[in-house]
């Protein structure tokens, strides 16, 4: 992919509220909440002026020139760089999968595709499955048969569901589960083809799937050994 981004905020959950609706004004509709824990210690909330350890973290996707128009929003209008006032990044995508995907999660989102990111020559790629809840075992099904060794599971709730799902063509419930699969670059393609055809959109799962590279990992060598 080009200039296309995954934007992670993580807030108060409090606070939650207040960034998607940011989000929304700015016609970023498609976002993906999960709760988390803060895992700082107690003096480290105090410095930082953190009340509280329980956390939202959402995920969207967005073009780089969006990202920058919110960024200022974040720092003028939310604070963001105020002490308790959360984190937000992104990560570079590398492919997505199918032009579908590719209008839900952007909307109405202007996007042209430019040159791929320098990150394109990493070995390794984090492909991340977004799909209704109860057919994890049919995702993995399909992502080992095409040489996945494993996956981590994240409930989350969509929000824009509604608004985007005309890309679609298809119902979509809001609760959601976000699956993680790490693998090497060169098995990347055939376990996101392999998603698609056996867990994706004309399925029960109607998942939706991407990629990010990974720069470096810790733990794999013996696995993939």
């Amino acid at each position: 992919m080009g200039n296309l981004y995954l934007m992670t905020t993580i807030v108060n959950r409090k606070d939650a509220k207040k960034y998607l609706e940011l989000y929304e004004d700015n016609d970023l509709h498609v976002s993906f909440l999960s709760l988390g824990f803060g895992t700082a210690a107690n003096e480290i909330l105090d410095y930082l002026g953190l009340d509280a350890t329980e956390k939202a973290v959402t995920l969207s996707v967005l073009e780089e020139s969006t990202w920058h128009h919110i960024k200022k929003q974040l720092e003028k209008k939310l604070k963001i760089d105020a002490p308790g006032g959360g984190i937000a990044f992104i990560t570079p995508m590398s492919s997505i999968g199918g032009k579908k995907t590719l209008q839900f999660l952007l909307e109405s989102q202007d996007y042209i595709k430019e040159e791929e990111s320098t990150l394109k020559n990493t070995t390794h790629e984090l492909v991340v499955v977004i799909a209704e809840q109860g057919y994890t075992e049919m995702i993995m099904d399909a992502a080992r048969g095409a040489g996945a060794y494993g996956g981590t599971v994240i409930h989350a709730k969509g929000t824009g569901i509604q608004a985007a799902e005309k890309f679609m063509g298809v119902s979509l419930a809001a609760e959601k589960e976000i699956i993680y699969i790490v693998t090497k670059t060169e098995q990347k393609n055939a376990i996101m083809e392999a998603i698609m055809q056996h867990a994706g959109l004309n399925s029960k799962a109607k998942s939706i799937v991407f990629s990010l590279p990974v720069t470096d990992t810790a733990g794999l060598r013996l696995i993939e050994d």
